[in-house]
């Protein structure tokens, strides 16, 4: 079975372009490495949930869209080979002033699969 690591994430409307080509760029280096599918989607029917949901989780402002974005690997261990890999890769080093989001919203985690249909 695959391993996906997911992410959650607020972006300003304003700074999508931004992040598009940040993603773009990233998702070009983790392919490079091997993982086997990166995958970046903007939020598009996200309602607001009264205890939880998307927006509530990243604590989306009203400027803000949410991202919802997965990278598939074949194995754990194959994520954490291409995961220092790219980490070590001086084409993905931050900048923090041009993070076109708050990372520090940002959800993340590596997941199991355990059905593929």
């Amino acid at each position: 079975m695959s391993y996906v690591d997911g992410f959650v994430l607020a972006v300003p409307k304003a700074n999508l372009e931004a992040y598009r080509a940040m993603a773009t760029r990233a998702g070009a280096v983790w392919k490079e490495f091997g993982a086997l599918a990166y995958v970046e989607c903007v939020g598009d029917d996200v309602p607001l949930g009264v205890l939880t949901s998307f927006p509530r989780a990243v604590q989306a402002k009203d400027d803000e869209v949410v991202v919802f974005s997965w990278i598939v690997y074949a194995s754990r261990a194959d994520r954490d080979a291409i995961n220092a890999k790219v980490m070590a890769d001086p084409r993905l080093k931050p900048d923090a002033q041009a993070m076109p989001f708050d990372g520090k919203r940002m959800i993340y985690g590596g997941f199991e699969s355990f059905v593929t249909l």
